[in-house]
């Protein structure tokens, strides 16, 4: 029962942060999936890269549903997404399989670290300044490809970095976020395949897996993420999100002080 009500919470939750904030919603997902394992018989040794892998599932359920209530607003930038998609691919993926093979406590300590730069960008609302136009296909797909690997290592659609990298590039706003949105579905592909594969046979593996996704999870996250992405999208376009991020940036800092806490 707890689970039955877990699950389907951290899908609502990961469906509005991604369409209202473009920070993805792995944020919030790759931490309470981390808590909630534990009592669902994931080995410890696991526990990090079943989160991980299992928010980069879920994602591309939110990217699809968060990416069309953009486009119904004309903000994607359908050629930046079609340069920076084959670096995101291979980045991903690379990274995918790289962190399926680390130790849990690296990927922890990495992801706090993630979380602390995540809270202090959102804090300070810095914006590198927009004094140069997008690269071409190579400069795209190169940065592509780091943010790829990162978002790979923290379970995110990739959002945190993508948007800032568009604006620097002077996008406007709503139009990286709305691109950001369907950057994340390579990633997520990307992703998920490298931890089913980085996964697939491991000794001790919990039954309604496969690989590093955890089925059941994924299906309660998924139920609740469509429903709620387009509503984040309509939310981002009438609140005031600057506003809304020193809020949830707040709540980061408490998440990376529990985690650092439960490591110590």
């Amino acid at each position: 029962m707890f689970s039955f009500l877990a699950y389907p919470a951290c899908g609502a939750v990961a469906g509005v942060l991604a369409g209202l904030l473009g920070v993805g919603g792995g944020i919030i997902i790759v931490p309470m999936l981390a808590a909630i394992f534990p009592t669902q018989g994931v080995p410890p040794q696991y526990i990090q890269q079943f989160a991980l892998g299992t928010s980069l599932a879920s994602i591309m359920i939110t990217s699809v549903f968060s990416t069309r209530a953009h486009n119904a607003r004309k903000a994607v930038h359908w050629n930046i997404f079609r340069n920076i998609t084959p670096g995101i691919l291979v980045g991903t993926f690379t990274g995918g399989l790289i962190a399926t093979h680390a130790p849990t406590l690296f990927l922890k300590i990495f992801f706090i670290c993630f979380l602390g730069f995540v809270s202090a960008q959102m804090i300070s609302d810095y914006r590198p300044p927009a004094w140069r136009d997008m690269p071409g296909f190579i400069g795209t797909a190169g940065v592509g490809g780091v943010i790829g690997m990162i978002s790979s290592f923290v379970g995110i659609g990739g959002g945190t970095l993508s948007v800032p990298f568009m604006s620097f590039c002077n996008v406007p706003l709503h139009h990286a976020v709305g691109t950001s949105a369907a950057i994340g579905f390579p990633i997520a592909v990307a992703g998920t395949l490298s931890y089913i594969v980085g996964g697939w046979g491991r000794p001790d593996m919990p039954t309604g897996t496969i690989g590093f996704v955890h089925l059941w999870a994924l299906l309660g996250i998924a139920s609740a993420s469509f429903v709620t992405a387009p509503l984040g999208v309509k939310l981002s376009h009438a609140l005031p999100t600057a506003k809304l991020k020193r809020g949830f940036a707040v709540f980061l800092i408490i998440i990376t002080l529990q985690m650092l806490w439960g490591i110590l």
